[in-house]
């Protein structure tokens, strides 16, 4: 059986690791460095860096930054924010990471998700997919969830698989920063449809949110961010709850 892999996200805004609330109402967490090379040490299995303002502000993901942690760590590496062609995959691959991940520029073209899969393999490319309930349907959203578009989240899924992405990174906007826990049903839905692993984000804030992703929203991977940089949860203590409750994990 596959282990289930607990990644940190590091969501970066000018140089700073930040977190806030549904994209918003943004505060420090420190510096990305000093934090990659904490959760390598802690026993983290991947890592996510994504520079969360580089879509919205039209400007590239930073790859000097992407170079310096990937020199400081040992464990996988996404990277996404700001990412539209080709060249720009190159660039980040080429500073160290491990894979990229694309979400509004897949939206808006689709058909960059094959050109992505066939240059550099599935196994890199990550497609997250931002979702939000809209008229009691899980809808795709862009820009931070604030702009729904007209794709309903489940055929997005199909069809990210379908172009060849290699992962999906799903979160509910609605959840996203509150700890209220993941949202498992659509969770659920997309791990059942879908054949490649599917990493579910937003809301985790107890240790018992990540035990029900696991089982009951069939996740792959679970990712969080603030209970691991302001260290409200420890991702050992995390990992031994995990093993003590049957679920698989790398410890």
């Amino acid at each position: 059986m596959l282990t289930k892999r607990i990644i940190p996200c590091l969501d970066i805004k000018d140089g700073r690791t930040v977190k806030g609330t549904n994209f918003i109402a943004l505060r420090d967490a420190g510096d990305p460095v000093e934090l990659a090379m904490r959760y390598c040490e802690e026993g983290a299995d991947e890592l996510v860096f994504l520079d969360i303002t580089a879509t919205t502000e039209k400007r590239k993901t930073l790859a000097k930054l992407v170079r310096e942690i990937a020199t400081h760590i040992n464990i996988p590496f996404t990277v996404g924010g700001g990412i539209h062609t080709i060249e720009d995959v190159s660039l980040l691959l080429e500073h160290g990471a491990d894979k990229i991940s694309i979400n509004t520029s897949a939206v808006n073209n689709p058909i960059l998700i094959d050109q992505l899969s066939r240059n550099f393999g599935s196994q890199c490319i990550v497609v997250a997919v931002d979702t939000k309930r809209i008229n009691n349907r899980w809808t795709v959203v862009t820009h931070g969830g604030r702009n729904p578009t007209d794709r309903i989240t489940s055929e997005w899924a199909k069809e990210i698989t379908a172009r060849g992405a290699g992962e999906i990174l799903l979160t509910s906007m609605e959840n996203d920063g509150t700890k209220s826990g993941f949202a498992i049903d659509i969770t659920n839905e997309i791990a059942t449809s879908v054949s490649i692993p599917v990493i579910a984000s937003g809301g985790a804030g107890t240790m018992e949110h990540f035990s029900a992703i696991f089982q009951h929203g069939k996740a792959d991977a679970a990712l969080a961010a603030s209970i691991f940089h302001f260290k409200e949860i420890h991702i050992p203590d995390l990992k031994n709850y995990l093993f003590e409750n049957k679920i698989p994990v790398r410890c």
